[in-house]
């Protein structure tokens, strides 16, 4: 039998393979999600209800399908990862029904829908939170484990990017800084643990899955980081220039809120420059991959580039 052809990766994806793409995972995505979480119908129904009520709301499954790219960058099998992706998705959406209470960001609208809390109540959303991030690590339980990672490794990986000392370390500082004069490094300090750690996990679980060598799972770290940043940089920008109605929650919030933002510290068009300058670095992490990268660095442009 002849040896199987191997096609190389394109060096550069178009804008629409990029986009063909991301329907592609999305949709995945969602396939692998639905298939571990509980049924709505599974007693009690109000909180599975919730919690697929914020799962299923739209979200583009950005941190999913990093990790699913960063997993295809170090040759491995996007299927292996998905687990993974899952997890991380769970807890970014549970990070998203607690930033939204009233003891928190007190929001109305995410994703173009009403809050958890406005439709199933401030009690069922945190325990539909409580749920999500418990959900998470059950899901990452199931997968197969690595040699150079193996299971104690991947769930010290979500925990550590959940806890107190990043997911949340971030939220407390955001909740402590509001009407405050928030300096740039601190406001770096709530980006990078408020945002940046569960992206920059999520590569580095997708790295994982495909046992990747330690000079990989570096490489990956750093761009998870810059994209991180970057990305919350860009949303800072766009809560002043985008309305509600693009976002797909209430646009100025920061601002009424008193919020500390990279726009209101620096101005906007040096915030401009530094999400430039984060993503710039962020493709410079990717040159060990070579073409292998081209996804990772396409979504680092995609999201410079978003509109909401």
């Amino acid at each position: 039998m002849p040896a199987r052809k191997i096609i190389a990766p394109p060096a550069k994806l178009s804008s629409n393979e990029l986009a063909a793409l991301l329907e592609n995972q999305t949709k995945a995505v969602n396939q692998a999600l639905n298939k571990v979480l509980p049924p709505a119908r599974t007693r009690p129904t109000t909180v599975h209800q919730a919690m697929r009520y914020s799962l299923f709301a739209g979200g583009k499954r950005l941190r999913p399908v990093l990790c699913l790219a960063a997993a295809a960058a170090c040759k491995g099998d996007p299927r292996d990862a998905m687990p993974l992706a899952c997890a991380v998705e769970c807890i970014h959406t549970y990070s998203l029904i607690h930033d939204d209470l009233p003891a928190m960001d007190n929001d109305d609208f995410r994703r173009g829908k009403p809050t958890n809390h406005k439709v199933f109540g401030e009690g069922i959303a945190i325990l539909a939170g409580d749920a999500l991030l418990t959900q998470a690590f059950e899901i990452a339980a199931g997968c197969k484990g690595w040699a150079r990672y193996p299971h104690r490794t991947i769930i010290l990986e979500l925990s550590q990017a959940a806890g107190s000392l990043q997911l949340i370390a971030g939220q407390v500082a955001d909740l402590e800084g509001e009407g405050k004069k928030v300096s740039a490094a601190e406001l770096r300090f709530i980006h990078e643990r408020k945002t940046s750690a569960l992206l920059r996990c999520a590569v580095r679980l997708g790295g994982m899955s495909a046992n990747c060598t330690p000079a990989e799972l570096q490489a990956l770290s750093d761009f998870g980081y810059h994209v991180g940043l970057a990305f919350q940089v860009i949303d800072d920008i766009l809560d002043v220039t985008q309305t509600s109605e693009q976002l797909g929650k209430t646009a100025g919030k920061d601002t009424a809120a008193q919020k500390a933002t990279f726009p209101s510290i620096v101005g906007m068009k040096r915030s401009q420059t530094i999400a430039r300058q984060l993503t710039q670095k962020a493709y410079a992490s990717l040159d060990r991959f070579g073409a292998r990268g081209a996804t990772l660095r396409a979504l680092a442009a995609h999201l410079l580039e978003r509109t909401h």
